[in-house]
């Protein structure tokens, strides 16, 4: 009614045809060299026979804003109309090809705005979403049914055939027609599978970075629906950017108690972009890698680095060097043959109660561009690695990826590593060395990557750490992971009067103003340095490295042959694991200072960090001699002389007679030599691998 009291009928503007809008976006749309890039992008979509046409969100946004907009508030009726603006162009430029096809589909990549699963809320129901995480678990492919056929047998006798729905595609449940569409009447209906369409369907789930789940949380994870030519796109352990319309079904609480109206979130994918193993996630900016390059020239900057790690903690200035040694790694090379060395550096922490080993592991995780901590005691072989679990709707079997998997590309931090229990530390093996984890269970086959740093920390076996003893006599661990180890530092507790009044006051100054700890690098800068470094540096040995490293590899295993019986087995200091070791280390050093070239300098510091370690656990405490064995075999060249000794003695002894008493052979022992614990611990030694038996208490025999 305008202002005289008439009617005036309001003029409704016509509906937007968003099918055209879309065709024009297709046809029009060109690239800033010129190029027509979605014209490109069909023509090899339909050369290479595929389904799926890429769009870059951001090329919508360029090109109409109400395109981008229409996209993300009604995705289901945007994404509908989109594949059909591109079987129209195909149906045009490519009609055998369309003809053939039957239908397309619309994949939308790099949306304005990535989600974190936690930031999902209800508001985002039916809208166009994109979340990032870890795929942990993988179903098997099974068909969806999309478009059922039926058959209508009338009462006379006539058979009618039809598809349903019409148009569109079939929702979750199977829906049955109320009226046959062919003769207008209500009756039964048949539905013939082999006349039906169908689609390949897959459920994988998602879980929150580690590095974004808030302390004391439970990480979060999201179900993931994904159809057509996205499934098995991802894996496992995968980092990956989902795209898709956020979806809600009933939760199983909801189902069986009748009138809860509980519905738990999915995402109906309509993109997956799994991300390759580089530290993605952390974004670089152009101001970032300028203050990074800057850094970079400063001559200090490994000392500023290694100063900048845990700088709470007192003292530790080469286990700290290590640990900046594993956060930038060495270079992984993969043979022509597929063969992959690796470049990851492991570190093992073995010291007395107290000496922040574990405050260090934390600091570590979090610093690490991709970190993951974990407890040994609170850690299963299954959790670690992966497992096979039962869903408990389906019965069916499905893979689930653990924190080794989690953590590729970046760093494990397993504290308290020597409480796991045997079975469950002997599955890291794999994942230390091949950086692989390999499953077979429930008819599932599958190996998966664990290409991660591991930092591990342990407790001396009896509370303190003996010197005296050999380092497999200290810790609880098997010489097969300990060998595995690029370096193992001792970390001992021994009062001395200036070093603990040098701690006190350190201690007490950050506890009077935490400022004094405050490190030389932020921490978020740092973080992107190592992040910068893993992903763009892949420095070189050079020739003069080569030399050094090589002349060093021969001097110490020369050393084994002085003053050596040319009968007996010299002690052997070092084994082509160590020479690999050497290598990453002097390649770590190098990254440390974004080289390109390995130089005598890196290879310098890689040798004194190693030799370091080796002289505290690779030394023969009986012989005085540096022997690899200890760590390797867990017996020294010198131990394993008087075993053979030991072996021969009791060989003797039971020739002569075939039983005797226990003290009377550890006397005959100690006249012959032998000390009292060693004769003891080889008598059970023998009797644990069956050479020897007690027929009596207290009586010894000879197993034949």
């Amino acid at each position: 009614m305008n202002s005289t009291g008439e009617y005036v009928q309001e003029k409704v503007s016509p509906p937007i045809d968003w099918i055209t809008k879309f065709y024009n976006f297709l046809q029009s749309f060109r690239d800033s060299s010129g190029v027509f890039k979605y014209r490109e992008r069909i023509f090899r979509m339909a050369h290479m026979l595929q389904k799926s046409l890429i769009v870059d969100f951001s090329d919508l946004i360029v090109y109409d804003r109400s395109l981008a907009r229409h996209l993300e508030d009604e995705p289901d009726q945007a994404l509908e109309e989109f594949s059909q603006a591109i079987m129209n162009y195909l149906r045009k430029e490519q009609p055998e090809y369309a003809e053939r096809v039957g239908k397309v589909y619309a994949r939308i990549r790099q949306p304005p705005r990535v989600l974190k699963i936690r930031e999902l809320t209800s508001d985002y129901i039916g809208r166009l979403v994109a979340i990032e995480g870890i795929v942990t678990r993988v179903t098997r492919v099974e068909a969806k049914l999309v478009k059922a056929h039926f058959i209508h047998i009338r009462p006379d006798g006539v058979i009618d055939e039809f598809d349903y729905p019409e148009h569109g595609e079939m929702g979750e449940r199977i829906e049955k027609p109320v009226v046959c569409p062919v003769c207008g009447k209500p009756g039964k209906f048949e539905l013939v599978l082999e006349k039906s369409k169908f689609v390949d369907w897959q459920k994988i789930v998602v879980q929150e970075r580690p590095e974004e789940i808030p302390p004391g949380q439970i990480p979060r994870s999201l179900e993931v629906v994904v159809t057509g030519d996205l499934v098995d796109a991802a894996r496992p352990g995968d980092r990956a950017l989902v795209v898709g319309v956020l979806r809600v079904m009933p939760t199983q609480a909801s189902q069986k108690a009748t009138g809860r109206s509980v519905f738990s979130f999915y995402i109906d994918a309509n993109y997956i972009e799994v991300q390759q193993k580089v530290l993605e996630e952390i974004e670089i900016t152009r101001e970032d890698e300028d203050k990074i390059k800057e850094l970079a020239k400063d001559p200090w900057i490994r000392e500023k680095i290694i100063l900048s790690i845990a700088p709470s903690i007192y003292g530790y200035y080469d286990i700290k060097e290590a640990i900046a040694l594993l956060l930038f790694g060495g270079v992984p090379k993969i043979m022509q043959d597929g063969t992959r060395i690796r470049g990851d550096i492991h570190v093992l922490l073995v010291g007395d109660p107290g000496t922040a080993k574990s405050q260090l592991l934390q600091y570590t995780a979090r610093i690490a561009p991709r970190g993951l901590y974990t407890s040994g005691k609170g850690s299963t072989a299954a959790g670690l690695t992966a497992t096979v679990l039962r869903d408990k709707n389906t019965g069916e079997y499905y893979l689930e990826a653990g924190a080794m998997v989690i953590a590729d590309g970046g760093v494990a931090a397993i504290d308290e590593i020597d409480k796991m229990r045997e079975e469950d530390r002997s599955a890291i093996h794999e994942a230390l060395e091949q950086q692989t984890v390999s499953i077979a269970k429930a008819g599932i086959v599958a190996r998966l990557n664990a290409r991660a740093s591991v930092l591990a920390a342990g407790n001396p076996k009896f509370g303190r750490y003996d010197l005296t003893q050999p380092i497999s006599k200290n810790i609880d661990l098997p010489p097969t992971i300990l060998s595995r180890f690029d370096l193992i530092f001792v970390i001992q507790d021994i009062p001395h009067i200036e070093k603990d009044r040098r701690l006190a006051r350190h201690i007490l100054g950050v506890h009077s103003d935490a400022e004094k700890a405050r490190p030389f690098i932020d921490p978020q800068l740092l973080k992107k340095y190592i992040s910068y470094a893993r992903k763009y540096v892949r420095p070189q040995l050079t020739p003069e490295a080569m030399k050094l490293i090589e002349e060093f590899y021969v001097a110490m295993r020369k050393s084994g042959l002085k003053n050596e019986d040319v009968k007996s087995t010299p002690p052997i200091a070092i084994t082509p694991r160590q020479l690999e070791g050497l290598i990453r280390l002097a390649e770590a050093h190098a990254k440390m200072a974004l080289k390109d070239k390995v130089s005598i300098e890196d290879v310098e510091e890689a040798i004194r960090l190693m030799y370091t370690t080796l002289r505290k656990v690779g030394f023969d405490i009986e012989s005085k001699t540096l022997d690899i064995d200890v760590l390797e075999t867990g017996v020294s060249r010198s131990k394993r002389e008087k075993m053979k000794e030991f072996s021969r003695f009791l060989n003797e002894v039971f020739e002569q007679t075939p039983e005797i008493e226990m003290s009377q052979l550890v006397k005959m022992a100690r006249d012959k030599g032998f000390e009292k614990e060693f004769v003891y611990e080889m008598i059970q030694y023998f009797k644990s691998i069956g050479e020897i038996y007690e027929p009596k208490p207290g009586r010894l025999s000879k197993t034949y």
